[in-house]
């Protein structure tokens, strides 16, 4: 299993520290009432999850655009949520209140 990449760790801001801390492995059956509430966001996998908290939790609008519009994060839809509750796959979140960031890894 592999842990969110912590290796350029010095060179990041105090939020993003804070953040990674708090980034864990988690089931989907935990998610599942974030995803019902519409307060899901799926990261893609080459987009660094603690780095998108940290523009969410900034309010980079900006930023969080291009990646909504590039499809690089999404609100998880009902096909994405099947799909997890069938394969249950390796994933990461961390919450930015009210949004939940969540990562496949593997």
């Amino acid at each position: 299993m592999t842990s969110p990449d912590t290796s350029s760790a010095g060179s990041h801001s105090p939020l993003y520290m804070k953040l990674l801390a708090e980034t864990a492995k988690i089931g989907w059956s935990e998610l599942e009432r974030f995803f019902a509430r519409g307060l899901l966001l799926r990261v893609a996998r080459d987009l660094d999850l603690v780095s998108v908290a940290v523009a969410v939790a900034n309010d980079d609008t900006t930023q969080v655009a291009q990646w909504l519009s590039a499809g690089l994060i999404e609100r998880v839809q009902a096909e994405t949520a099947a799909d997890f509750a069938a394969r249950d796959p390796d994933l990461w979140a961390v919450v930015v209140s009210p949004w939940v960031c969540v990562q496949e890894r593997g």
